[in-house]
C-alpha cells in the first residue's frame, strides 16, 4: 500500500508543486492539503494518514504548536517538518514538539521522498545542514535564554496568542476557537502577566520572534 500523506503550507504554489513531485512517486500518496495548521489537524483526524508534512510558519496555527498537539493526539501518524527556517531555535523546538524529521525547502525533491519513507516507517530523519545543528547543539553548552513559550504558557494561551498576533479581534478569536468572549478575554491578561507584556502590539512581536506566528 502505498504512504498516505498530508501536505501543509500556506502557499497554493507550495502545495502544489510539492504534490506535482511527490505524484511521481509509485509508493506515496498525497491524499490531503491544508493551509493551515488548524485544517492540518483536523484532517489528519479525519483521514488514516501515515505522514504530515507541516511547514512551520502558517497561520491560525503554526506549524510547531500544530505538531506539538498531532504528536500528542495522533502518534501513529509521523510528522515531517519541510521549511525554510534553518536556525537552530525552530529544528530544537519542532524536534522537542514531535517532529519525527526535519528537512529544507531547498532540499532535492528526491529527498523529500527519501525522508518521507523514512518517517513512515518510524525512523528519523534530518537533512545534513539539520543534523549539523543537532551535532552542535550537543557539542557545547547553551547559555540559558528566556523561557520560550511552549514553557510558559498553556496549549490554549498559545493558540490565543498566535491569533492575536495575526490581527484576530477577541470575537473573531472566541469564534475560530469555540469559546467565549470573557474566556478569550481571560486567556488574554493571564498571556500579558506571564510574559508581563503590556499590549497587543508587545504580544505581536513576542509571537513573530518565538515563531509561533509568521512574518507576514
Amino acid at each position: 500500500m502505498p504512504i498516505k500523506v498530508l501536505l501543509a503550507d500556506d502557499h497554493k504554489i507550495v502545495r502544489q508543486g510539492l504534490k506535482a513531485l511527490l505524484e511521481k512517486e509509485q509508493d506515496i500518496e498525497v491524499v490531503a492539503v491544508a493551509e493551515d495548521g488548524r485544517s492540518a489537524l483536523n484532517l489528519v483526524h479525519e483521514l488514516s494518514l501515515d505522514v504530515a508534512v507541516m511547514d512551520i510558519g502558517m497561520p491560525v496555527l503554526n506549524g510547531i504548536e500544530a505538531t506539538r498537539q498531532l504528536a500528542a493526539e495522533k502518534p501513529e501518524t509521523g510528522i515531517l517538518i519541510l521549511s525554510m527556517h534553518s536556525a537552530r531555535r525552530y529544528v530544537l523546538e519542532a524536534l522537542s514538539a514531535g517532529a519525527n524529521g526535519y528537512i529544507l525547502k531547498d532540499c532535492a525533491s528526491e529527498e523529500l521522498a527519501w525522508a518521507i519513507r523514512a518517517v513512515a516507517a518510524k525512523e528519523t530523519y534530518l537533512s545534513s545542514k539539520i543534523a549539523d545543528i543537532i551535532v552542535q547543539d550537543y557539542m557545547k553548552v547553551i547559555p540559558d535564554h528566556e523561557p520560550a513559550p511552549c514553557t510558559i504558557l498553556s496549549k490554549r494561551e498559545r493558540e490565543v496568542l498566535q491569533l492575536i498576533a495575526e490581527g484576530n479581534n477577541t470575537k473573531e478569536i472566541a469564534y475560530q476557537l469555540d469559546l467565549s468572549i470573557k474566556t478569550i478575554e481571560t486567556h488574554r491578561q493571564q498571556i500579558m502577566r506571564k510574559l508581563n507584556l503590556q499590549s497587543v502590539a508587545a504580544l505581536t512581536r513576542y509571537a513573530i520572534r518565538e515563531g509561533l506566528s509568521p512574518l507576514e
